[in-house]
């Protein structure tokens, strides 16, 4: 994962105290995934958490200062990093036992950090450390707040509302309408973007009748259709009908003309989504311009970058 992720000042919470008789069922693993080499997971009580290396990834440190705050945690006198965490906790109104739940997922040990004691972690090391690391404060300043469990909660597939299951529901709705709607021989922007509006999804973007990527793709492509006089290189685009679902408003004017594209620029259509638009920054300024609208949390489009164009979060 990039040093550069998330924002969101920290949320209040009232007193918070993680002691044994909560349960063991509640403190098992109910799912667990590793992106980027960040090991993350959520635990049958809810609780988002990260492995002791993939907090340390997200520092900026070694895997053993991880272990070694919870090996320091409850000695007398507490070391000064331990204890500059727990202030941080105590502030936020959390009081724990352990840095880390002991827990397990299947038969591998997990030792799991909960997301606020991440927080903790990072705000540590992003501004109280004596050698304040970088990393950690790009990141604290990405996954503040809730921001982190969000992350979570998306990367595993995690819905505590439950309305995950209907995630899918508005993208499917259009693809019902206009799975086979160009006519034989050419393709249309809409199912060519069935990666992209998947990732955003699984991102945790709401795909809704206000979040139609297929129009900025089919903005873009249509003018470099254009510019570079394609239809002499694969014969002539024709317009077909598209149709939206009655849950959108833009189904009152149904059908909308869409134009289509010979078969024959497939290829061409895809390497040109890849380099130009993805790599080339026109998705990533499509997304930005919906965070600034308010339409969509810095971490969706944070995450839907990174696994779209890895190689841009890289280069920052």
């Amino acid at each position: 994962m990039a040093s550069n992720e998330i924002s969101k000042l920290p949320r209040k919470t009232g007193a918070k105290e993680l002691a044994p008789n909560q349960g063991e069922l509640n403190l098992l693993v109910d799912r667990q995934v590793e992106v980027d080499g960040i090991g993350m997971g959520v635990l049958k009580d809810g609780t988002a958490f990260l492995t002791g290396r993939g907090l340390a990834r997200l520092v900026g440190t070694e895997n053993l200062h991880i272990r070694t705050i919870s090996q320091e945690w409850n000695e007398d006198p507490l070391k000064p990093r331990v204890a500059g965490i727990k202030a941080i906790l105590q502030k936020r109104g959390i009081n724990v036992p352990s840095a880390h739940i002991e827990t397990a997922y299947g038969s591998q040990a997990i030792h799991a950090y909960p997301d606020y004691v991440c927080l903790a972690v990072l705000e540590f090391y992003a501004f109280d450390a004596p050698n304040l690391r970088e990393t950690a404060r790009d990141n604290y300043r990405l996954l503040a707040g809730k921001a982190l469990q969000d992350l979570i909660y998306s990367q595993v597939g995690y819905d505590p509302s439950g309305s995950n299951v209907h995630k899918f529901e508005k993208w499917h709705e259009r693809l019902a309408l206009n799975y086979q709607s160009a006519p034989r021989g050419y393709f249309h922007v809409f199912n060519e973007a069935h990666t992209i509006f998947y990732e955003l999804i699984q991102a945790g973007a709401d795909i809704n009748e206000k979040f139609v990527v297929d129009i900025s793709i089919g903005s873009h492509w249509g003018r470099y259709w254009s510019d570079n006089n394609l239809d002499v290189v694969h014969g002539p685009r024709i317009k077909y009908p598209h149709r939206y679902p009655d849950s959108h408003p833009q189904s009152q004017a149904n059908p909308h003309e869409s134009w289509c594209y010979p078969l024959a620029a497939l290829g061409d259509y895809r390497e040109w989504m890849q380099s130009t638009y993805i790599e080339g920054g026109r998705f990533k300024t499509y997304l930005d311009g919906k965070v600034k609208r308010l339409e969509m949390p810095p971490s969706v489009a944070q995450l839907a970058v990174e696994v779209l164009d890895p190689k841009r979060i890289e280069a920052n």
